[in-house]
């Protein structure tokens, strides 16, 4: 697949080499020869210096020829990202996203007339985190959490301490606990040591894995009991950082919640904050990193805390802090891929990455179009996707255990009109429903063909 980025930024650069890996021709176009330098010394790709929007420049990348154009331009007013996202539609790219710094683009109306201009997506990175760490507080007992067709199929997350009943307990060990003949979950991935593993039966769990389970409703309910967790209500956030993440994080909470408490040191932006925000939103100026202010600032009433000041070490170590003073859900901003393993074994609950959650919302864009989504887990290289099977394809051939399913894969459940199950051996996949797989990087391409 041709794709071409046009911005060399955070965003670009990760999707740049994110991308490439899956064997596509990536093109990425910037004006800032650093960035650009940056780009081609970790990844294979095809580097041009150009101003954005310049048609020069775009028809020097071939856009005309582009699969997919993504416009992610840092640092820019988002005119600059939807002008040329349709320059680009009407050069002859055949799918076009962009970026864009306003969510107000993206009610029902505004995205309608954009994609009847050809834009097939406008993001906002900072929103999708917002709505990410919306749904995690939903989950408070789990590291990540998904809902598929509104919680007949959940994919949960747990972090295996030294009191869980799983430890040292093997996988078969595990399955043969529900009393109910139909499975009611399966483990379908494992990290240990940032390592993921595919599990088999006599795969043992161990200290500190991160599990990752697919479930019905009935079976999330069984697991809470038997592992001894219980969801915690959240009705206070003590928010540290004042960022647009953070802004937009805090709107979402406040109405749905009673009393949303943000900590920002720069006075300009916390008075703005205040005045933008509902009234119970309260803005406090000062440095959250300090212990002292945490405390008077009443810490250990708060239900959650999540740290948002786009400093991954600052955010880490006040989760950690948060921990100590008894919070209960720790919710951490952490942007460098390399230490999401680190925030996680020093104990925050859960790590947000906008990098990770727009690259899963534009990979689908490479893939079949039978893909409904595509998510990237924070505590592991794998990718969640969901299929809505069309017929005659080769899913729908024979059963699970006779079609050689990539290895580096498993489908973990399935969903058939008002019915979801969990998938094994015998299951037999049937036009129309839609799938849960579970795939590490170097399988998807292969996965996907299954879908076509």
């Amino acid at each position: 697949m041709r794709i071409v980025i046009q911005g060399a930024g955070e965003i670009g650069s990760h999707l740049a080499k994110m991308l490439r890996q899956e064997a596509n021709d990536i093109t990425i176009i910037d004006d800032n020869p650093q960035r650009l330098s940056h780009i081609a010394s970790i990844s294979d790709v095809v580097t041009i210096e150009g101003h954005p929007s310049s048609l020069k420049t775009m028809r020097e990348a071939d856009v005309s020829n582009a699969d997919l154009f993504i416009s992610v331009v840092p640092f820019v007013p988002q005119d600059v990202n939807l002008v040329s996202a349709l320059l680009a539609k009407n050069l002859g790219a055949k799918k076009v996203t962009a970026r864009i710094d306003d969510e107000d683009f993206l009610s029902p109306e505004n995205k309608l007339l954009f994609k009847q201009m050809g834009i097939e997506l406008m993001f906002c990175p900072e929103k999708l985190a917002a709505d990410e760490i919306f749904e995690l507080l939903k989950h408070s007992s789990t590291t990540e959490s998904m809902d598929f067709a509104r919680g007949k199929l959940q994919v949960e997350v747990f972090k295996l301490e030294e009191d869980s009943p799983l430890l040292d307990m093997k996988i078969a060990e595990f399955a043969a606990i529900t009393t109910k003949d139909e499975l009611q979950f399966r483990v379908i991935a494992i990290s240990r040591g940032g390592r993921t593993i595919m599990p088999k039966f006599d795969t043992k769990l161990m200290y500190h894995d991160l599990i990752y389970i697919i479930a019905t409703r009935d079976g999330i309910n069984f697991l809470m009991k038997f592992l001894g967790k219980s969801t915690v209500e959240t009705d206070n956030v003590m928010i540290l950082g004042g960022s647009k993440i953070a802004e937009l994080t805090a709107e979402q909470l406040s109405r749905k919640i009673s009393h949303v408490k943000i900590l920002e040191k720069d006075k300009e932006r916390a008075m703005y904050l205040s005045e933008k925000l509902p009234d119970n939103v309260i803005v406090v100026v000062g440095d959250g990193r300090a212990s002292e202010l945490l405390i008077d600032e009443g810490i250990k009433e708060y239900d959650a805390f999540l740290a948002l000041t786009g400093k991954d070490e600052a955010n880490v170590l006040a989760c950690v802090s948060a921990k100590k003073f008894g919070v209960e859900k720790t919710i951490a901003e952490v942007e460098n891929i390399e230490y999401i393993h680190l925030a996680e074994e020093m104990g925050v609950d859960s790590v947000i990455n906008k990098k990770l959650i727009t690259a899963g919302r534009l990979f689908k864009f490479t893939l079949s179009g039978k893909a409904r989504l595509v998510k990237y887990m924070s505590g592991t290289d794998a990718e969640v996707l969901e299929y809505t099977v069309p017929p005659g394809c080769a899913i729908t051939k024979g059963a699970l255990k006779d079609l050689a399913f990539p290895k580096d894969s498993v489908i973990g459940g399935v969903i058939r009109g008002s019915e979801s199950k969990i998938a094994v051996g015998t299951t037999r996949i049937e036009a129309y429903d839609r799938v849960v797989v579970f795939a590490l990087p170097q399988a998807v391409k292969e996965v996907d063909k299954f879908f076509k």
